[in-house]
């Protein structure tokens, strides 16, 4: 079996390797119940540059902000959160009792009407739908009680930070797999400049010996050993080796941070700027046609590559 160096076994790495990257991106929605109070969390969240929460809860519940923060803290690391709370029924008990003074007030007015109307008798549904016979009451919640809903409302709501982790870790396995078929192009592409004809010694050699000569033809009357001392700076500040070498190197940082299982966004997105600074000079040196479309596709990918980083945690 031939032995690879170790600049082939970055470009020959397994491809279909994944790592276990995070999104930033996702959704989850769970129910509770607790007594007669019946609710659901709604958790949404998209990419941002550090982790920011902001919640939406009924009136009464402000003060479990705190604990629900730390929660999200706990998971999560980036990303813009919107957490809601939406409440159906009450957790307070509700008393019913007939205000018999009134009742017995309105009863007395409803004989005196019947009799000078000879109207049928009242019906007993009728007298207790009059404004102010029957009174409903709201006892308030014991604070026993309100101890135990809140630790009911936070229980469920660590089950949605877990489903909200989960659809991120899912998002993050497809950005891995795109991001590592991207890398792959890009080793792909790096090699090809490498390998590229105009780089051979031969082909830089008449390259220079070309130049010399129109320039000589030109009767400018320059010394000749001066010409090639300066030919040869030039070919030395045209070769891409040096970018090679360091975009070879990144392929390789940018494969171990796909198989990290850290936070890697702010990493990655910097990463991303090297690989494009990088493609930038070899575009930038490059004297040959080939050579520049290659280095112009290896910034198209690197590009797309980029938009995806983002979303990374």
């Amino acid at each position: 079996m031939r032995r690879t160096n170790d600049s082939e076994s970055v470009f020959c790495m397994d491809q279909t390797s994944r790592g276990a990257l995070t999104s930033m991106t996702g959704f989850a929605r769970v129910q509770g119940a607790w007594r007669g109070l019946a609710w659901h969390w709604e958790l949404k969240s998209v990419n941002g540059k550090s982790l920011d929460v902001r919640f939406r809860l009924p009136g009464g519940l402000e003060h479990l902000e705190a604990d629900l923060r730390t929660l999200a803290g706990t998971t999560f690391k980036r990303g813009n959160l919107q957490v809601g709370l939406s409440l159906q029924g009450s957790s307070q008990a509700e008393r019913v009792a007939i205000n018999e003074q009134v009742l017995a007030r309105v009863t007395e007015l409803a004989k005196g009407l019947r009799k000078s109307l000879r109207a049928p008798p009242i019906q007993a549904e009728s007298l207790l739908a009059l404004k102010g016979v029957m009174e409903v009451s709201v006892e308030s919640i014991s604070e026993q009680d309100a101890g135990e809903r809140d630790k009911a409302l936070l229980a469920s709501f660590k089950t949605a930070v877990a489903a909200l982790d989960r659809a991120r870790r899912d998002e993050g396995k497809r950005l891995s797999g795109v991001l590592a078929a991207q890398i792959t192009k890009v080793a792909e592409l790096v090699a090809a400049a490498a390998s590229n004809p105009s780089r051979q010694p031969a082909a830089v050699k008449q390259r220079l010996k070309d130049q010399i000569e129109r320039i000589m033809e030109s009767g400018a009357g320059l010394d000749e050993q001066r010409l090639h001392q300066e030919a040869m700076m030039l070919a030395t500040k045209a070769d891409i080796q040096e970018e090679i070498d360091r975009l070879t190197v990144h392929v390789a940082s940018a494969r171990d941070l796909i198989a990290s299982t850290e936070p890697v966004g702010r990493k990655f997105d910097f990463l991303t700027q090297e690989f494009n600074r990088e493609a930038n000079t070899l575009c930038s040196k490059s004297s040959d046609s080939d050579l520049t479309k290659t280095g112009l596709e290896l910034k198209l990918v690197i590009d797309q590559m980029r938009e995806q980083v983002q979303n990374i945690e």
